[in-house]
Order: structure tokens, then sequence, then C-alpha cells
């Protein structure tokens, strides 16, 4: 992959439109998050960006519950929000590195001279590094040049390559993470207990409500008392690829595309020797199953990981060896690799051979354990099946997802898609005001970091379908994937211009459809089109009805007349230039 030059290049559109609905739902979305979230962070955070709420070590209520109240604000600015979201979720994030790092445990062994140490997690597993990550790892988005960004995250990466002997997470000799419990301060090597998930001894009855559901202390612990097999290497590990991920895009170095590469085709390589399955403990010696008795589908969050609900005595099936199709996902970004695509599009396949029938209805299974497979459901088995559509476009993977509204949208089956799912989201931020702020009626000391977050209003997945023709980020920290998005060439930003919509209509294997409108009746609007969400796709021309022009670089510029509107086809080579958090005008 090769980054190419970057063209000023600048089309016109100047056919005056009639507004159409998906434009002013589109617009008074993206006001109705700005509005919300400036409520929510003045009722929830205090003026230096500390969340309103007693700070916990735990699995249930820690640190990456506080900032995940954050998730999605970076990209909802990205997207052509106002910039004080930005400036909150900046000014969150360096509270919460702050509020975190003074917080302390009594008895949790790891977390006693403070839960974040070198402005990151101490140890935990990636579902919850990943969510306390969810929210700087896209700052870059509009702000790459921001103080400190750059030290965090090389530091951040480092931790995962071998780069800091206080934190020997990775093994680059087996290509592997020695365990999925780690953070800045190492990884964990013995068996975990309940008291290292769940925190410390803390009052329950009639103080706190638990999200999970749990009625006292005892109840927290034990809903970690199974969760003990964590040393070696697991498939929730692949989160950290995106540290390492955000580390390439913004310095262009190659050793992090090398490691990012490296990691994915260790994963791909124990697939191979597992059946075309991927296994859920390597062992330190990088053996499958090595941490557990040989048993390819053993530990924690692993294919055969079911534990009982204390409260309730039923068994809950806690398989996250799916997360493995995410850190697939960054190396493609890295690469262009489709062959990611073709391991994981197997196992999916593989997998879903394994149905059975019951009472004359096809099931499933999710989990396998030293029975075989269980845990059948009637719904195939398709964790990452419209990622892989999304990246390889090819019929094969599409078949798996042919009912999402969207895949239908994009392929003109489903025409009223966008207006459907923009009212829609209205009623989310309405309903998450309402409970959230309205009606909430907890305090300062009995108020936990995972309280708000169900009512974090900024509500971005369909914008980021509709806008970019992208994939959601989600809440761990994930890299955009994305066909294109938008930068402002006036106020040189991040994100849409004002009263400028856009609607990805189509996308091809070479080719992409924006339908682009100024709601603006008096004043004209220009907009930057960058090819990808990281300058990774190369746009070769762009046309406007008659008028095409060879751009032949990572973006171009269009310019919109007063009230006007029209489609802009981009024929593009995708995955063609390394991703980049530069600027248009860097």
């Amino acid at each position: 992959m090769q980054v190419t030059g970057i063209r000023r290049t600048q089309l016109r559109i100047d056919t005056p439109v009639a507004p159409p609905t998906w434009a002013l739902l589109e617009r008074e979305l993206i006001r109705a998050n700005n509005r919300a979230c400036e409520e929510f962070f003045n009722y929830y955070f205090d003026e230096r960006g500390y969340i309103r709420a007693v700070t916990r070590w735990g699995g249930d209520d820690g640190p990456d519950d506080a900032i995940e109240n954050l998730a999605d604000w970076p990209v909802l600015h990205a997207l052509g929000g106002a910039d004080n979201i930005l400036q909150m979720a900046e000014l969150g994030w360096e509270g919460h590195v702050r509020q975190y790092t003074e917080a302390k445990t009594t008895e949790v062994e790891f977390a006693r001279d403070g839960m974040y140490y070198k402005e990151f997690p101490t140890i935990c597993d990636w579902l919850h590094n990943g969510e306390s990550m969810s929210v700087f790892n896209l700052l870059g988005l509009s702000n790459p040049h921001a103080l400190n960004f750059e030290k965090r995250v090389r530091r951040f990466a480092g931790f995962y390559m071998d780069e800091d002997p206080g934190a020997p997470n990775y093994d680059p000799k087996l290509r592997l993470i020695r365990s999925m419990y780690n953070g800045s301060r190492g990884p964990m090597l013995r068996k975990a207990t309940g008291l290292d998930w769940a925190g410390d001894p803390i009052e329950v009855e009639n103080r706190f409500k638990l999200l999970h559901g749990e009625r006292n202390y005892a109840e927290m612990v034990a809903h970690f008392e199974d969760y003990n097999d964590v040393a070696g290497d697991s498939p929730v590990n692949m989160g950290a690829t995106s540290l390492i991920l955000n580390a390439y895009a913004l310095t262009g170095e190659e050793k992090y595309r090398e490691w990012l590469i490296g990691y994915a085709d260790a994963w791909v390589d124990r697939m191979d020797a597992n059946g075309g399955i991927i296994p859920s403990n390597i062992g330190l010696d990088g053996s499958i199953g090595g941490e557990c008795d040989g048993k390819w589908y053993g530990g924690v969050y692993g294919w055969g990981f079911t534990v009982v609900v204390p409260q309730t005595g039923e068994l809950a099936h806690r398989n996250l060896s799916w997360w493995g199709y995410r850190g697939f996902g960054n190396a493609i970004l890295a690469s262009g690799d489709m062959r990611y695509v073709d391991k994981w599009g197997a196992m999916i396949d593989q997998i879903n051979a394994e149905a059975k029938v019951e009472n004359g209805v096809a099931v499933y299974p999710r989990m396998y354990g030293d029975e075989g497979w269980y845990a059948f459901t009637p719904e195939p088995y398709s964790y990452g099946a419209l990622d892989l559509y999304y990246w390889s476009l090819r019929e094969q993977d599409r078949a798996r997802v042919k009912d999402d509204p969207w895949v239908q949208f994009l392929n003109g089956e489903n025409d009223d898609y966008p207006v459907q799912a923009l009212n829609q989201d209205f009623e989310r931020i309405r309903h998450r005001v309402d409970e959230g702020i309205t009606n909430e009626n907890l305090t300062l000391d009995t108020r936990l970091s995972d309280n708000p977050n169900p009512y974090n209003p900024a509500t971005v997945g369909t914008l980021i379908r509709l806008m970019w023709g992208g994939l959601p980020t989600g809440i761990n920290a994930y890299p955009l994937q994305a066909r294109v998005r938008y930068f402002d060439p006036v106020l040189r930003r991040a994100g849409i211009p004002q009263d400028v919509a856009a609607l990805v209509e189509k996308l091809g294997t070479d080719e992409t459809v924006i339908n682009l409108v100024n709601l603006n009746q008096t004043e004209a609007r220009s907009v930057i089109i960058q090819g990808g969400g990281y300058g990774e796709h190369q746009i070769v021309s762009a046309q406007i009805g008659e008028t095409a022009l060879d751009v032949n670089g990572a973006w171009c510029t269009v310019r919109l007349e007063p009230g006007c509107g029209g489609r802009v086809t981009l024929k593009m080579k995708r995955y063609a230039n390394a991703p980049t958090m530069l600027l248009p005008w860097d």
C-alpha cells in the first residue's frame, strides 16, 4: 500500500432541489444530538470533567463504564456535530484519566496505587479495556494534533508491543498476548478471583442500583467466581489491535503495521491448526488450549464459558471468541487483504453446518464444550457477517445478511430505510433524556459509574451508515470503517459543513454514489469528501451529471450552490492507501 499524493480537485452542484425528507431529518438529528449531549454532560460531569459518581474498580461498574458515558461523542463531532461536543469529550477524557489515577482500591492488589497507571487501565480484559479506550481512540478523527495525543497513542501501543518493560504483555517470538487480563502493569498469569473482577467490598442494599441485577456484594463476587482461567492468549485480545492501528494511522511508522499483521496472522495460523475454528485459549508456550488442559474451547469468555447467574440460578453463555473478527477488520484497514474475510466467513459457515432440527425448526450452536456443540438457537451464527460483506461486497458474503435493512437499501431494495431509521433515532434520544436526566434521581454517593450508561444520548449509528456508508464504531474502541467522510474546508474542521446533508446510496467494489444537498437557500457551501475513514480508499474520479474529473487522490471538493443538490459518483480503489489521521489541509 502506498500513500498517494492529494490534489485539490473541485466539482460543482448547481441544480436546485426541494429539500428531501431524509436531509431535513439528518440535519435535525445532528442538532438534537448536540442539545441532548450538552444537557447530559452538564448533569453527569463537573467542570473538571470528573463524573459525578462513586469511583470504583470492577467489571460491573469500573473506570471503563465512567468514560463509556461519552462513547460516540468523538464520532458525533466528526460527523458534523457542534464544536462543544469535541470540547466536552476531550474535557471528559482528561478528567477521567485524572479521576481514576487518583482513585485507589484497598483490597484489589493491582489498583492500590491507582486504577489507572500511565494514563491506562492497570489490568483488565479487552471487553473492559476497549470500553476504557472508546473515547480516546476516536478523538483523532477530529483532532489528531491535540496536546499529548501522539505521546499517549505511542505509549498505549507500546504496552502491547513489548516496548514497556513494566508491561510485558506481549511475547514477540510466539506472537501472543500472554494473558486475557492485561494492561499498563502487565499480564495476570495466575488464576483470577472474584475479588479481582468485582472490586472492593461495598454497601449495596438500599443504596446502589446494580445494572447486572445483583442484590448484594456477595452476588457481585459470585457473578465472577468462575472467571478464573485468564492466562494465555484469547481472541478477546484482538481488541488491542485498535491501539496499534491508531498508532499506524497517526504516525505512518511501518513497525505498527508489521505488528498488527503479524498478530492477526498468528490467529489465522491458530484457526488453521484448529480445523478452521478460532480457539479461545492459547498457552504461554503457544499451544492451543495450553492453559486449559489442552481444551481449545477453554478460558474466560471462551467457547465453553457458561456460568451461573447468582441471583437467578440460570445459566449464561458468555462466549466472546467472536471478537476475533474485529482484529481481522483492523488488519484489513492496514493491508486490504481479504483473506481475513475468507477465514472468518468459512468459520461462520462451518459452525452453521453443525445445525440440527428440533421440533421441526433448524437451530444453530453458539457454544462448544466437553460434549461438543451446544446452546442452539433458531438464528444462524452470524457474528461478523455484516462486517465481512461490508469489507468484501461479494455475493457469498451478502447472502448471510440479505435481510439487513441497510444492506437492502444499498442494493435498491428498501427505499424507505433512511427516513424510518432516522425517525427511530429521535425517539431514542427523547427516551434517554427523559429517563436519564428528567427522571433520574440518584445522588453523588448513590450513583455508580455505569448507571448513566443506558442514557448516553449520542445516537450516531444511523448517521454513520447513511452519511459515511460506514459501520458504527460501538463502545469498544474500534476504529472507523467507512467508505467516505467529510470535512469543512472553510472552518477547517472534521465533519460535514452546516446545512449540508449527505446520503450514501450505493456501495460497489469500485464505486460509491452520494446524494449531497445544501439546505441553505441563500449561501453556498463547500465540502471535502475523503475516501475512507482514514483516507484508505483512493478516489480515482468524481462525476456529477455529465461532468467528470480525474482525482487520483484521497479526497476531492464539491461546491454546492444555495438550495442545490445532486449525486456524486466516485470511482474508487478500495484499501489502496495506508490509513492516516492526517487532515486534508495537513
